[in-house]
């Protein structure tokens, strides 16, 4: 059984909480970190420390993404099927902003992870539908 694990990290929520920031769309730049899931930076797994950066950073998003099987620069692969290779899964931290404002993150997720491989994409970010139009209301026009 996975331990029950917060949804929300109080430590990171500064004194005046900030408020929400308007849904991104348009240009965007996507980061993505690729790194071992077993990988750690201040006794902290290095994928949560980048999450909390970005968010403390007030970045439009972050989410981590749990490979089951892959390799690196190491050329060891690393497999889910396995057990004992099961130990270091791959792992990619995915941010997305304007593009500005990844620029300006990049300099402390390369400090902290100085060896991680890290790509930059430009991304177009689809802006969400209203929320009638998103729930299957009636009020979207050519809706029957």
């Amino acid at each position: 059984m996975t331990p029950h694990l917060p949804r929300h990290h109080h430590r990171d929520a500064a004194p005046g909480h900030r408020p929400p920031r308007q849904p991104l769309q348009g240009p965007a730049l996507r980061l993505t970190v690729y790194l071992g899931e077993s990988d750690q930076v201040h006794h902290r797994p290095l994928y949560a420390e980048i999450v909390h950066l970005a968010h403390r950073a007030g970045l439009a998003g972050a989410s981590v993404f749990r490979g089951i099987e892959g390799f690196g620069a190491g050329s060891v692969v690393h497999t889910s099927r396995l057990l004992d290779l099961a130990e270091d899964l791959p792992a990619a931290v995915v941010v997305v902003d304007e593009p500005q404002r990844i620029e300006d993150f990049l300099p402390q997720v390369r400090e902290i992870a100085p060896r991680a491989l890290i790509t930059l994409d430009r991304v177009q970010v689809v802006p969400p539908l209203p929320p009638a139009a998103a729930d299957g209301g009636d009020d979207v026009e050519g809706a029957r």
